[in-house]
């Protein structure tokens, strides 16, 4: 499997330029999946409230629902760097409460990591976490839990004075003690200048070719979720309209009496169904 990722490892990369690989995933198995494929991290995103609790938003997902997923993605992962999300309201209310969540995450969950949203906002959760020996992820730019105060999901930073927003909230990340910071659907040239400025990695999402690293959702990446895909996302398979075509023949095998067959099936000794008569017919 190789050796085991750290926050140490992403320091390396940067220094090495070295590009870093991060997938959100939200099972043991899709965990596994990434974790033998090399992937660098995983990420268990509060995108699970879209991808598999039908939300339309992040913000319902609870903090409960996100130890349980991460405990999930922890089993199946052995080698890959396991990064705990913190969902909408477990931190923004202060450096306690965000000690509070991030803690959980690391004791309950096994996290290596946690991530939260904003800049300058949360500087000091982020830095009290660290104190603690808690290791953070950052995430400026679009940050879907502030999608309400957005108005929806936009790029951030096309202007000057938001520009300058964002890359104050990347500095102050890092000056909080973020070992990392997410850039999401920020214009690529802004992550560029982003990305040069910081002495940590940035991973993006949506933010062009010059970040120190990319991430994606496994259900994005693989062509599971039905409909368009937003512009940043590079579907590498389609395993949903796959699946939906095992599932369809599935169902005209069975309908049809060819699935199952004796190969699918398991035989006993004849003479075990000695005075075990078949039911007879009603006249």
């Amino acid at each position: 499997m190789g050796r085991r990722t750290t926050v140490r490892t992403f320091a390396e990369r940067k220094r090495a330029g070295e590009r870093i690989t991060m997938v959100t995933a939200y099972d043991a198995q899709q965990g596994r999946l990434v974790d033998a494929a090399g992937i660098d991290a995983v990420l268990v995103g509060d995108s699970v409230a879209n991808v598999c609790h039908g939300h339309d938003t992040t913000l319902p997902v609870t903090l409960d629902e996100m130890v349980m997923h991460t405990r999930w993605v922890r089993r199946g992962v052995e080698r890959a760097l396991v990064v705990g999300d913190l969902p909408f309201m477990s931190y923004q209310t202060g450096p306690v409460d965000a000690l509070r969540a991030a803690g959980r995450m690391l004791k309950e969950a096994g996290a290596d990591a946690v991530k939260l949203e904003g800049g300058r906002s949360v500087a000091q959760a982020v830095e009290a976490c660290c104190r603690a020996g808690i290791p953070v992820m950052g995430h400026v730019g679009l940050t879907p839990q502030s999608v309400k105060a957005f108005g929806g999901f936009r790029v951030q930073g096309r202007s000057r004075e938001r520009a300058a927003e964002v890359l104050e909230d990347a500095l102050a990340l890092e000056r909080a003690g973020a070992f990392c910071v997410v850039l999401e659907c920020v214009p690529h040239e802004l992550a560029r200048r982003i990305t040069e400025r910081l002495t940590i990695p940035t991973i993006g999402i949506g933010a062009g070719p010059h970040t120190d690293g990319q991430v994606l959702v496994l259900h994005d990446l693989l062509g599971l979720l039905p409909g368009p895909s937003p512009r940043f996302v590079k579907r590498y398979d389609e395993l949903g309209a796959r699946a939906q075509r095992a599932l369809e023949a599935f169902r005209d095998e069975v309908r049809a009496g060819r699935f199952p067959t004796n190969e699918h099936s398991y035989a006993m000794d004849p003479d075990a169904l000695v005075g075990i008569e078949p039911v007879a017919d009603e006249a």
